[in-house]
């Protein structure tokens, strides 16, 4: 069975998306034969293997609305002549790029997001994007959520959709060493962690100002982003510099133990864009407690309130501040929780599962 992927970006870029799509590609491919098809950012276009799985990386042409343009992607959809092309959206141009290819193979979809932030350019894209959806054979969301609060799948029959919770490799999670944590927790402890891009959805602005409400709490946050310098100038205005530390980019080492070394971690979105927040999963592995915001998307039925942790209005700082300060007051309620989180990361979100039902599906006629 040849199957094709077509994702943005692959791993090393890591974020959730990313994530998802290295670990169900790995867990695949010895059961096909599978190429992932992804932008390059250097504009030139470079295929290689990436812990076994082949990745072809295509020169983007330009970006423009967030998609990125790669102008040889229908050519090299009908050099490979899949049997299987799974798309993974929010991803126009590669909708398109299936279209132009002459619509080879079956067609699976991965469905992570609406197109959030271009509404403008959606109303005229919305057709397209309904035709290409009913031209799938299945289309897979993390969530039932995901079906829930779309207005495109929530139009579309049940039978065409498929729950795939995304799940993670808890080998690649296991408690790092010991001295990493350490200087960690002499730094900055007791602290709480964030990761995440420095975007406009995530909402580190509520996070920070919420910091401020807290006693004794420190806030690790690990991403870069548009947003760095903005975010530093609130710390900054609200004399919080010193409990904030912005790491940037850090070795898997060191998120690692960044993880297990916190008191919880918060996940403290404020736009849909945030569909699932993978990094829940991280922390529920590393046995946190999770701050998250109740959006209408993936984000509060992965992190279940008063179980695995606190869910809290989006953008509400107060709500947000109290949350932590209930955590921060109950040493014993978050060592519940954070039990509670990684038993249901390794019962309801693991990786073989996702690799199992996803090729089921693939099998189904």
């Amino acid at each position: 069975m040849r199957v094709v992927h077509i994702g943005k970006y692959y791993w090393p870029y890591q974020r959730g998306i990313e994530t998802y799509l290295k670990t169900l590609a790995e867990g695949l491919n010895s059961r096909c034969e599978l190429t992932v098809i992804v932008s390059n950012e250097d504009r030139t276009t470079v295929e290689e293997t990436v812990n076994g799985v082949r990745v072809i990386r295509l020169k983007r042409a330009f970006k423009l609305a967030g998609t990125d343009f790669l102008f040889s992607l229908p050519a090299k959809l009908k050099e490979l002549k899949p049997d299987i092309v799974h798309v993974h959206l929010p991803n126009p141009w590669a909708e398109t790029a299936w279209k132009l290819a002459g619509r080879p193979g079956r067609l699976f979809v991965s469905f992570h997001s609406d197109i959030i932030r271009q509404k403008f350019l959606l109303k005229f894209y919305a057709p397209f994007h309904r035709a290409f959806l009913r031209q799938a054979e299945k289309i897979i969301v993390a969530t039932p959520n995901h079906i829930k609060y779309s207005p495109f799948l929530s139009q579309l029959p049940p039978e065409k959709l498929s729950v795939v919770h995304y799940g993670l490799k808890a080998e690649e999670y296991l408690r790092p060493s010991e001295d990493i944590i350490g200087a960690l927790k002499d730094k900055y402890s007791p602290y709480v962690l964030s990761v995440g891009q420095l975007v406009y959805y995530k909402g580190f602005e509520v996070l920070i100002a919420a910091l401020g409400e807290t006693r004794d709490l420190s806030l690790l946050i690990v991403g870069t982003g548009p947003l760095m310098e903005k975010l530093k100038k609130q710390a900054r205005e609200l004399g919080l510099q010193d409990r904030v530390a912005f790491l940037g980019h850090i070795p898997q080492e060191e998120l690692l133990a960044a993880y297990y070394g916190c008191e919880f971690f918060v996940l403290p979105s404020t736009f849909r864009s945030e569909a699932f927040g993978l990094v829940q999963l991280e922390a529920f592995l590393a046995e946190k407690a999770v701050v998250s915001t109740d959006l209408p998307s993936g984000v509060p039925y992965v992190n279940q309130d008063g179980v695995t942790g606190i869910v809290v209005p989006p953008g509400d700082a107060k709500a947000l501040s109290a949350a932590m300060r209930t955590l921060e007051d109950d040493p014993e309620a978050m060592s519940r929780m954070g039990k509670a989180a990684r038993q249901r990361a390794l019962r309801d979100f693991s990786s073989e599962t996702m690799v199992e039902e996803t090729f089921r599906l693939y099998q189904e006629k």
